[in-house]
């Protein structure tokens, strides 16, 4: 007999073990399964294990860094803008809509509380319908992932990835045990709800909260929280604000969800389950802020901030406090749109035809605003363009589409002609150039708290600030700052030393000469008390007084009071010739309104961290005193005739807008044309400063009516006044005054000055 062929490997070995064939072949059978099986396991552990090279480490799980945006807050606590990367605002599990963490885990992970970081039965679901999808057979593509796999993916992307592959999900699972290994259930709830995006750069459920439903994440309702949660499969396809359908379906599968795991009533259910959820949307771009100017300035400052002291403003979620009033702004905001919709629809019928229909509708800004010069596009500024071909030729020539053509080898003459031929490009040019544009600020005087700011008429159209940055002419809102050297010098309100006449002045050292006339040209030839000559914005009489306070004591005085832009001592200064800020104007109103302390206007009172810890306060706003109490008081008297006498360009703020019975005192002004039109008001508790014009100089009123800044500028101001004036909550005391000034004595006779040898 032959021998037995010896039998090798792991058959053989318990072929030897057990003697008996039958014996052998039963364990074989019974084994080798579980062999193969504990055999694949161990090499995808250690596939795993070398996996793990490469992921995450223990250090990094247990700090993960996200980019959190920095939050800033209105004074009264509203939420102002949001600065970052990534607009993200990190929430404690806590803070956090129940109905959220519901939604989130019936709908993505409703084993959650019992695994351990990766679910067996859901991998090998997900795994054998993907399998079987791909063969053609009825069964949807799974992802499988638990919430604590979707975190590490959200967390460790780069390291990780989103690959669809079993490298993928190994190391998916890795980090997931690391995770669970290291976090506590809730903490993984809170890291995730975080950590995923929402679209429009919205990070989080509190950023998505704060876009999709303006209101905080804690506030969340249960439809609120399940389409948001939702929108985790399609952020896009299921925006409840872009497509509120689809979000309604999807939005009902999360609540069904709910429903099932007894998270939710199904009466509550079947009550909403046809309606959409209602969306109060709110990107983070600044454009859409509720005082978008201004956020761009304490983005700005913020910015040179974290420079200066080595802090990542866009990252680390600081959170701003800053000095804005959300109350009176918005009331800004509307006496903005109200005032400059109208003089808008002024401006445009004025210039619509040779003949304006001023003569026709008066005062009445109604009747422009539904006149067919106004409403039909065709007839905006028709005239002016008409009149002016030549400028309209000069526009194009300095227009950006222009530089392109030319650099890129038209010729300058091809270039004018080709966009001179191009309707669309002519009426957006036309529309620009025709925009009438404003800047509006108010301070408290007291604190030097900005409370509002209107820095123009629409962010998304103009970004040029009119408020901070943006000089011009200010007219006869500068000719207190020459009063108020007079009566520091020893002037008093009531002398008579000037005559309202012209006068020419020569210029000992240029031989340049000078010769202010008054608006309208008119004059009295009568001695001016100096009160009446500011009240009643006599270029004349301030012409001849600043020539004998001189021009440089001016300058200094201005610059003390906190003028920054650079100031020409000429005697025309007195009239507004060197171009400033409306804030630096408002500014040193201010120090008048704090009987001459000038201190530095305030935007940012506080910063902390994420944890709290405060990164900066202010030190005390030390003013300095530039002007003695009783000169300014002096001088705040003088400016009260320019709003309570009948000949004060300031009187439309009683009499038009019924702002009786408060202590105000201010001053209006106009430059040539009507190119700038100003008014700022001072009150104890709030300085208020206002231009009206239009970006380009060579663009003005038409009429010297509607030119003044008494018959714009003063009506942006008289509509806040009337808006906020209206509410106790944000009105102005009538209880509180300036104080008198003292008595003083003249030290000038009549007509004792110089300005008779001046006078023809």
């Amino acid at each position: 007999m032959p021998p037995k062929k010896k039998v090798k490997g792991y058959r053989g070995f318990l072929a030897r073990v057990f003697r008996n064939p039958q014996a052998a072949k039963a364990a074989f059978l019974l084994t080798f399964p579980t062999a193969i099986v504990l055999a694949g396991c161990l090499g995808i552990l250690g596939y795993m294990v070398i996996l793990a090279r490469d992921l995450p480490s223990l250090d990094q799980i247990e700090n993960p860094k996200f980019d959190l945006a920095t939050v800033a807050y209105t004074a009264d606590g509203v939420e102002l803008a949001r600065y970052g990367l990534q607009n993200r605002s990190w929430v404690y599990y806590d803070q956090i809509s129940e109905h959220v963490i519901n939604a989130l885990v019936a709908v993505e992970d409703h084993r959650f509380a019992a695994h351990w970081g990766m679910d067996l039965f859901r991998t090998f679901s997900a795994a054998t319908q993907s399998l079987l999808n791909k063969f053609g057979l009825p069964f949807q593509r799974q992802g499988g992932s638990t919430i604590t796999q979707q975190l590490a993916r959200n967390l460790f992307n780069d390291q990780i990835g989103f690959e669809v592959s079993v490298t993928r999900k190994l190391k998916e699972m890795v980090t997931a045990i690391r995770l669970e290994y290291k976090y506590a259930k809730p903490e993984i709830i809170e890291m995730y709800l975080n950590t995923v995006p929402f679209l429009h750069n919205a990070y989080g459920i509190e950023a998505a909260s704060r876009t999709y439903f303006n209101k905080s994440s804690r506030e969340l309702n249960e439809l609120e929280s399940a389409a948001l949660i939702g929108m985790l499969k399609g952020t896009a396809r299921y925006n409840p604000h872009h497509n509120p359908e689809n979000s309604r379906v999807r939005r009902n599968i999360v609540l069904r969800r709910m429903v099932a795991l007894n998270k939710l009533d199904r009466e509550f259910y079947e009550a909403h389950r046809d309606s959409l959820t209602a969306t109060s949307f709110r990107d983070a771009d600044v454009t859409r802020s509720l005082a978008p100017y201004y956020a761009e300035q304490v983005r700005q400052w913020l910015t040179r901030w974290g420079h200066d002291n080595d802090i990542d403003v866009y990252s680390t979620g600081l959170t701003v406090l800053t000095t804005l009033d959300s109350r009176l702004q918005s009331k800004a905001q509307l006496a903005v749109s109200h005032t400059l919709d109208g003089l808008q629809a002024v401006v445009d019928c004025e210039w619509s035809a040779a003949s304006s229909p001023r003569l026709r509708f008066g005062e009445d800004i109604p009747r422009y605003l539904e006149d067919d010069c106004h409403l039909d596009p065709k007839n905006r500024f028709a005239w002016f363009w008409e009149r002016n071909p030549d400028l309209l030729d000069q526009l194009v020539r300095e227009s950006r589409r222009f530089r392109t053509l030319v650099e890129d080898g038209v010729s300058r003459e091809e270039a004018l002609q080709q966009l001179t031929g191009d309707p669309a490009f002519m009426d957006s040019l036309k529309t620009s150039k025709s925009r009438l544009e404003t800047g509006f600020v108010a301070i408290d005087p007291a604190s030097r708290h900005v409370k509002a700011w209107v820095g123009g008429r629409d962010l998304a159209l103009d970004w040029y600030d009119h408020v901070s940055v943006a000089r011009r002419q200010p007219g006869s809102t500068f000719k207190p700052f020459v009063y108020a050297v007079a009566i520091k010098g020893g002037y008093s309100p009531n002398d008579e030393i000037y005559t309202d006449a012209l006068f020419r002045y020569v210029d000992p050292f240029t031989g340049d000469v000078w010769s202010p006339k008054n608006s309208g040209g008119a004059v009295t030839g009568e001695l001016m008390p100096l009160r009446e000559g500011l009240s009643r914005s006599l270029n004349t009489v301030t012409g001849q007084l600043i020539i004998d306070v001189k021009p440089e004591n001016v300058v200094d005085l201005a610059t003390d009071m906190g003028i920054n832009s650079p100031l020409e001592a000429v005697p025309s200064l007195a009239l507004g010739t060197s171009d400033v800020s409306l804030l630096e104007m408002t500014n040193a109103y201010t120090t008048l309104a704090t009987l001459g302390q000038q201190a530095k206007h305030v935007m940012v009172t506080r910063i902390e961290d994420r944890y709290g810890n405060v990164l900066y306060a202010p030190e005390g706003n030390v003013p300095k005193d530039v002007l003695n109490e009783a000169d300014a008081a002096t001088v705040i008297d003088m400016m009260r005739d320019v709003v309570n006498q009948p000949y004060g360009t300031g009187g439309r703020i009683r009499w038009q807008y019924n702002q009786h019975g408060y202590d105000f005192a201010g001053k209006t002004g106009t430059t040539q044309q009507g190119a700038d039109g100003w008014f700022i008001l001072l009150h104890k508790e709030l300085v208020i400063g206002a231009w009206v014009g239009f970006n380009d100089r060579r663009i003005t009123f038409r009429s010297s009516f509607w030119g003044q800044g008494g018959h714009n500028a003063l009506f942006v101001v008289g509509d806040f006044l009337t808006r906020i004036n209206e509410e106790p909550a944000t009105g102005l005391s009538a209880g509180e005054r300036f104080p008198d000034p003292p008595p003083k004595e003249s030290t000038r006779s009549r007509g004792q000055d110089s300005d008779q040898r001046r006078v023809w």
